[in-house]
């Protein structure tokens, strides 16, 4: 995988793989469409998970989001590979900024030391 940084503030990605544009859905269109609905079923599941009362049937849905959960990982890396899905690089002040929001959390937690490992 050729994963360029192309500056401080520039995307992370590899070259886009060309196809063709026109009005009928293209293989990025369908690859784009398959990752936007994996994402929304491996919502719904995991919000069914977390209030599912019936453990065999917990077992059944988790055995069904662990698939689309892989199926939406390897369609994310499809398009990574294929440069039609760009990461953008977090700023260092950012990442810090959240990592002390976050970390003024901690002492609200009901358990532990308060502290974020």
């Amino acid at each position: 995988m050729n994963q360029n940084w192309q500056g401080q503030n520039q995307a992370l990605g590899n070259p886009e793989a060309q196809v063709q544009k026109t009005a009928q859905m293209n293989e990025r269109d369908f690859t784009n469409d398959l990752l936007a609905t994996e994402k929304a079923m491996t919502d719904s599941y995991s919000i069914y998970l977390n209030e599912a009362s019936h453990q065999a049937l917990y077992q059944d849905i988790w055995n069904i989001y662990s698939e689309a959960q892989n199926e939406q990982r390897e369609l994310y890396n499809l398009m990574f590979r294929k440069g039609w899905y760009k990461l953008e690089p977090a700023e260092a002040q950012k990442l810090q900024q959240k990592f002390q929001q976050f970390q003024g959390y901690t002492s609200q937690f009901p358990y532990g030391n308060g502290t974020i490992q």
